[in-house]
């Protein structure tokens, strides 16, 4: 356990240094929710519905979960990036702990995600968005929602590692913008065709996205839905759950045995 950690760390400030020395990625990666909140909540608000205002309150918790869910395409390109490389095949001959190049990498990606919702929060705030939950219920949400990208990023470091390559990467990690559109992170689900409105429900997704949104207050969980919608919190804590007990050991083992 102990060199898990050292080596764990290690690989913590490697991923965090390679973060810092491209910084054009980062402020891309950061400002796209931001851009697609301002965007979303006042051209296609303005067509829905609900008010733009309470369309955007609508929306905050749908993009946080859709940015976590990016976790996949991240982790994805990053650890095909460095098998093209030939990094990855030469930490394996370094005396380095196999499960800490891929934790290394989950966790890194997780603080980055931390500090880039920072303003994301706040632009949210500057349009309307706000916190009607308790103090309690609103960290609670923050923590479901660093859990649910921890889950992504191993999944993204699994296929990332399985593709080896980073054209395959990017082309495949492209197919994950599919997730929050099949969800109901940007609209109601409520008035879909009843098998589409299956497969949103049973979307991940979704069910972090109803979390987000009855932590934060910002909408009621919506009546009459599957399973993981109605209970959204226990929903997203087993999706969750899931993800890492698949694809965790997935990843270290591909990593260790190529």
């Amino acid at each position: 356990m102990s060199a898990l950690v050292l080596d764990g760390t290690a690989m913590l400030g490697r991923q965090l240094l390679r973060v810092r020395n491209n910084p054009a990625l980062v402020v891309l990666t950061q400002t796209m929710p931001i851009t697609m909140l301002l965007f979303f909540g006042y051209v296609f608000g303005s067509a829905l519905a609900m008010p733009g205002a309470e369309y955007r309150s609508f929306l905050v918790p749908g993009l946080l979960v859709a940015t976590a869910a990016n976790g996949i395409m991240t982790g994805m390109f990053q650890a095909a990036q460095d098998v093209h490389r030939g990094v990855t095949d030469r930490l394996r001959t370094l005396p380095v702990s196999r499960a800490a190049v891929p934790l290394g990498q989950v966790v890194a990606d997780l603080v980055v995600t931390a500090a880039g919702t920072v303003p994301f929060l706040l632009v949210g705030l500057a349009v309307g968005w706000r916190v009607e939950g308790s103090a309690l219920a609103a960290t609670g949400a923050v923590a479901l929602l660093l859990l649910f990208r921890f889950a992504c990023a191993w999944a993204g470091v699994f296929l990332g590692l399985l593709s080896r390559s980073e054209e395959a990467a990017g082309q495949l990690g492209s197919a994950t913008f599919v997730l929050p559109l099949l969800s109901n992170a940007y609209i109601p689900t409520g008035d879909l065709p009843d098998w589409l409105r299956a497969l949103a429900e049973w979307n991940p997704v979704s069910a972090v996205t109803t979390a987000l949104r009855d932590l934060f207050g910002n909408a009621p969980v919506p009546e009459g839905s599957a399973w993981p919608v109605a209970h959204p919190v226990a929903g997203s804590l087993a999706w969750c759950g899931l993800l890492i007990a698949v694809f965790a050991p997935l990843a270290v083992r591909r990593y260790a045995r190529p």
